[in-house]
């Protein structure tokens, strides 16, 4: 009898050992990954889908910084707005269901890039093609911060609520915008107005109006992001202790650079600065007394921007851009020149190729001055807008936009700048495969051990 209950009592314990080994097995495995929406720039047949996807390999997945046990996780990235100053409730808050980017420790605020523009005059269309370029291949979210004069506002908020009805959500979800009026803190707001171009002055007054805003890249209507603007972006943590602000040299040789050869006035370096592309942390450029030629002691930001116009506006010819050069003359410690590279402008091709950066890496960012995007004087420049101001965002990247590109440098190869197509085409090319890579190795399952 003993015996019998002996052998009854060991099933029933081994039975409860099967048991809990079955579910509790069954809990610890891995999920199965969730399913995301279907990847409209490159389609499944696309070769280069094929190509990344056949290189998710363990060795990648390591360089990758992925862990191969577990799934990737995704969170919706909710929009906040944050009107400030004088905006114009314009921000537009999105709410769409889509697949945001991965989750991390970082707080929504850290994730945001502020990029500013001003237009006025007929610089609607540019400006939205600029706004497209920019988060065509951008990988943190945007706030924009966009200055326009009365008659512009309204159309420009039509221009995004139509932009934003014809764009992806992937795209529409991952920016915001403020529109502003035109304004002037200090000094005549009509002869600020008239400095050089239409309003182009008011972005020496984005440090007062935009207090509670870090740091801002400023750029021209007539600027093209041809990769991410995150690398731009980074440029900010190669600021030393000193370094409040970034440009690009005005010119690469000297001998034929405009400041070095006609200026009246005192310009940053050897070759001056061009202020088209402005990295800016607003924070110390706030909190700075900047040395000047007016008085011994330094004055603030603000209160030096009237009485350094009243001394030089008869002595100036590009007027707020000749104002910055002075500034960072007698301030050369607080200025961070990047390459040119990062504001490639028709000086830099038409008289002969002169910025090796871009013939080494390719154009970063393209500014079109001198109305480049709306006539033939250089069509390399203008096949470049026409081609991101007529991509549709659902289509392939390669098909309806590099392919396109490519064959219509074809027939500029003859022109000045454009005999150096691999210089406009090169990073194009490069984050486009990059945004496609991304895309992969966030949405395939890595594989098992």
């Amino acid at each position: 009898m003993r015996i019998h209950c002996k052998i009854v009592v060991i099933a029933v314990c081994f039975g409860v050992f099967l048991l809990l080994y079955f579910f509790g097995g069954n809990a610890a495995d891995d999920p199965p990954l969730k399913e995301v929406e279907e990847d409209n720039y490159f389609p499944k047949f696309s070769g280069l889908r094929n190509n990344v996807a056949s290189k998710l390999t363990k060795k990648t997945l390591d360089e990758l910084h992925i862990p191969h046990k577990q799934p990737l996780t995704y969170r919706k990235v909710s929009k906040v707005s944050s009107r400030g100053g004088n905006a114009i409730a314009k921000s537009r808050q999105r709410s769409d269901m889509g697949v945001g980017r991965p989750a991390s420790k970082r707080t929504r605020a850290e994730e945001v890039m502020h990029l500013a523009v001003v237009a006025c005059g007929n610089r609607l269309d540019e400006t939205l093609t600029m706004v497209k370029s920019a988060l065509l291949f951008s990988i943190k979210s945007i706030k924009f911060h966009i200055f326009a004069e009365d008659p512009l506002t309204s159309q420009f908020e039509k221009g995004f609520l139509f932009q934003l009805s014809q764009w992806p959500h992937a795209i529409t979800n991952k920016f915001q915008y403020s529109i502003y009026p035109i304004t002037f803190s200090v000094g005549n707001a009509e002869e600020w107005k008239k400095l050089f171009k239409p309003c182009a002055a008011q972005r020496l007054f984005l440090p007062v109006i935009l207090k509670d805003v870090d740091s801002l890249l400023y750029v021209d209507t007539d600027v093209l992001f041809l990769r991410p603007m995150d690398d731009m972006w980074s440029f900010l943590k190669a600021f030393n202790t000193t370094q409040l602000a970034a440009m690009a040299p005005e010119h690469e040789i000297p001998k034929i650079g405009w400041y070095s050869r006609f200026a009246r006035h005192p310009f940053y370096g050897v070759t001056g600065v061009n202020s088209g592309v402005m990295l800016m942390n607003l924070t110390r450029i706030r909190s700075t007394l900047f040395k000047n030629s007016m008085i011994t002691s330094g004055l603030s930001w603000e209160d030096l921007l009237h009485p350094l116009y009243q001394k030089y506006k008869n002595h100036i010819t590009w007027g707020d851009q000749d104002l910055l050069n002075i500034i960072f003359h007698y301030n050369s410690e607080c200025l961070y020149t990047f390459p040119c590279q990062w504001n490639y402008r028709p000086d830099h091709c038409m008289y002969g190729s002169n910025c090796k950066g871009a013939e080494e890496e390719g154009v970063s960012i393209l500014h079109g001055n001198r109305g480049v995007y709306h006539d033939d004087k250089q069509p390399a420049f203008k096949v470049v807008y026409d081609a991101i101001h007529e991509y549709p965002f659902e289509d392939n990247l390669f098909q309806s936009l590099f392919y396109p590109l490519q064959t219509k440098f074809l027939d500029t190869v003859n022109t000045l700048c454009g005999r150096i197509p691999q210089v406009f085409l090169k990073q194009v090319e490069k984050s486009m495969r990059t945004v496609y890579e991304k895309k992969v190795v966030r949405h395939v399952r890595p594989p098992p051990k």
